[in-house]
């Protein structure tokens, strides 16, 4: 199974340094640690923005034939470890749609939208 998590690098936390690495380029290398030590087949890709200013910090997990989550108010401190919580239950169902209360309460209400899969077109 093909996972790919994609964090916004560009978010902005209210109390960010303005010189400083901004509040999602920070999860996105704890992220990176926390897959290190783990056995997880997640591709974890920055990119420079997921449109969800106001709901910083922003991640969208994505998997063929599977639905699309994208997740706000996470914080880059500690929601590392939650978010791979959420990649492996996500990653156990063969859709992508985790229960409502099997899903990391983070998950729960962080969810900004949830996009369907996208259609298989033959040429």
């Amino acid at each position: 199974m093909s996972l790919t998590l994609y964090v916004c690098t560009t978010c902005r936390g209210a109390t960010d340094d303005p010189d400083g690495p901004r509040a999602g380029a920070r999860l996105l290398d704890a992220l990176t640690a926390a897959l290190a030590e783990r056995d997880m087949p997640v591709a974890v890709e920055g990119v420079e923005c997921l449109s969800v200013c106001k709901r910083p910090c922003t991640v969208a997990v994505a998997s063929p034939g599977r639905w699309t989550y994208v997740y706000g108010d996470l914080d880059p401190a500690s929601a590392a470890e939650t978010i791979l919580d959420g990649l492996s239950r996500y990653a156990a169902t063969p859709d992508g749609l985790v229960p409502w209360r099997e899903r990391p309460d983070a998950f729960r209400k962080g969810v900004v939208a949830r996009i369907p899969p996208a259609p298989v077109r033959s040429a």
